[in-house]
């Protein structure tokens, strides 16, 4: 599947947010967003001004996919999954992002960014109730325990995630058994959970032209 092979700093650069694309690299001093805060390109330091609305709910859309790493045509799918579900569109948009495996192992701390875990999960280092799952996208139900196998334990990314974790936390709708390797999806996160500058409802709109 085609990916994004570009700089990721230039991505935070260009939303005008950190968007731990790199993992701890984004905590320390080496991370470009802050030694260079505007947007990339020749003309990025004098960017400004006024924006219409198109521009916001383009920008908003393109951040969130960014953020979880995934495509326009994937992102779409998201979209119209989330339309047809009972509740607010862009909350439903949201939990369905946040429950992609992927999203879940760098959720628990055994991966250091959602780039890193798309990778570890497709190279087989995962289990979802005790079953082998090497698709990133896989949806987490409530109840579902995802665990790194034992023969993956010693992978030095997930020992030097897992040790890293309290920098950011873990959220309060996850649970996890460090000493075992293994985390539960206790609940699905409210709005409130979600704690990234997200604007759904531009996103809503932008699709609902």
């Amino acid at each position: 599947m085609a990916r994004y092979t570009g700089s990721a700093c230039r991505l935070c650069r260009r939303e005008n947010l950190k968007l731990f694309i790199k993992g701890d690299r984004c905590y320390g001093d080496k991370c470009a967003f802050e030694r260079r805060p505007y947007a990339p390109g020749q003309h990025g330091q004098r960017r400004g001004g006024k924006y219409s609305d198109y521009r916001l709910q383009l920008r908003e859309k393109q951040k969130v996919k960014r953020i979880y790493g995934v495509l326009e045509g994937q992102f779409r799918r998201y979209y119209y999954q989330a339309e047809k579900k009972k509740g607010i569109t862009g909350i439903n948009l949201l939990i369905l992002l946040e429950c992609r495996l992927d999203n879940i192992v760098y959720r628990m701390g055994f991966a250091s960014s959602r780039k890193q875990a798309r990778q570890l999960v497709r190279h087989n280092h995962f289990t979802v109730n005790d079953q082998k799952v090497n698709i990133p996208s896989f949806q987490i139900k409530v109840g579902d325990v995802v665990a790194v196998k034992e023969g993956s334990r010693k992978v030095q990314s997930i020992v030097d995630a897992v040790e890293t974790v309290i920098r950011r936390g873990i959220p309060n709708w996850i649970e996890i058994e460090k000493e075992h390797f293994r985390g539960t999806l206790k609940s699905i996160p409210n709005r409130e959970d979600l704690t990234m500058p997200i604007q759904e409802q531009l996103i809503v709109e932008l699709y609902s032209k």
